[in-house]
């Protein structure tokens, strides 16, 4: 096996160690990614060449497109980038953390928590406040669900507590939220059920202005504490003994994986099985070691909303479709064969 890549920051405070396998990988996907983008913003309604895109691009004031790509499709596919990555992160992280392949910001009620909370504001007619506040109200219903597990779990959480919680707290959102919708009128039942199947459509740059900084800041502090997953994975018994704080280590690996799926489920609406795709393929792809498979399966994730995305504005023109169909087409599928291998 060829020796891994180290790289330290001034200071030598942190390292980052990638095999070269996983940092093969990152770089292929990021090119890929990098096509994709390019792709993305020729496609549409009415195509134009790559070479033609680059122009408005680079050189906007020379290009008859550049208000459509920069106004229209470019902040739609920023924004479907930046909530590919938190997704798959925010997945990532909650299967390292219970040790279980299923797991996913479904699972545990985020999501459900974020749909509830955006369903009964267009509900009680916050549409009226504007719809830059549905974002905020469906992130607080997700940090919300987090301080209910929280406080439910206490002191003694563990992975097979923390699932046991989440499962049922995501079902009773789930009928919530369907109580909700039959009583709503039907043009807001209509509005709610378009943000339920996740859309990016109408993707505006304020959206990707506020969702940013979470992304930022989450991501690169989840190759930092990815680590603790590693060490997490060894047992209960023998990470105390290397001396991991249990559930200082937990809470904060779980308030993360909130804060990811919180944003970007508020932005996207109900993204489901992007959390438990992304981070699959980027196991099959990359060396095992959760640091090196944060990087790998951000990319996998923004590469999966971005082209579910790319075919719901192209695949039904002049239609543009929800990309959470096209992701929930692949998703429940893949789902079902892992419980398969799950029980053999």
């Amino acid at each position: 096996m060829s020796p891994p890549v180290v790289v330290r920051t001034a200071g030598g405070r942190f390292s980052l160690r990638l095999e070269r396998r996983t940092l093969a990988v990152t770089l292929l996907l990021a090119l890929v990614l990098t096509a994709s983008v390019l792709a993305s913003l020729s496609l549409g309604s009415q195509a134009t060449s790559p070479g033609v895109v680059l122009e408005a691009l680079l050189v906007p004031l020379r290009s008859d497109i550049a208000l459509i790509v920069h106004e229209i499709r470019l902040p739609r596919v920023v924004l479907a980038i930046l909530v590919g990555a938190c997704l798959g992160v925010a997945g990532l992280l909650l299967q390292g953390l219970v040790r279980n392949p299923l797991a996913s910001p479904d699972v545990i009620g985020i999501t459900g928590g974020a749909s509830l909370a955006a369903v009964c504001f267009l509900a009680l007619g916050g549409a009226a406040l504007g719809e830059a506040w549905l974002p905020l109200a469906a992130l607080g219903g997700a940090l919300l669900v987090a301080l209910v597990i929280i406080v439910l779990t206490g002191r003694g959480m563990t992975p097979a507590r923390l699932v046991l919680i989440g499962i049922g707290i995501a079902a009773a959102l789930g009928a919530g939220t369907t109580l909700v919708l039959v009583l709503a009128a039907d043009t807001t039942a209509m509005q709610a059920y378009v943000w339920l199947t996740g859309s990016l459509y109408a993707a505006q740059w304020r959206e990707v202005a506020v969702l940013a900084p979470w992304a930022l800041v989450g991501l690169p502090l989840a190759l930092v504490l990815a680590r603790r997953l590693d060490v997490l994975a060894l047992g209960d018994e023998l990470a105390v003994g290397l001396g991991t704080a249990l559930q200082g280590s937990r809470l904060a690996l779980l308030l993360l994986s909130v804060a990811l799926a919180g944003a970007a489920v508020a932005f996207a609406g109900g993204l489901s099985f992007v959390g438990l795709l992304a981070p699959h393929i980027a196991r099959r792809l990359a060396v095992p070691g959760h640091t090196g498979l944060v990087p790998v399966t951000a990319l996998i994730g923004a590469l999966i909303v971005l082209h579910a995305d790319l075919l719901g504005r192209i695949a039904f023109l002049p239609r543009d479709l929800p990309a959470g169909i096209f992701v929930a087409g692949i998703g429940a599928p893949f789902f079902v064969y892992l419980l398969y291998r799950w029980r053999s």
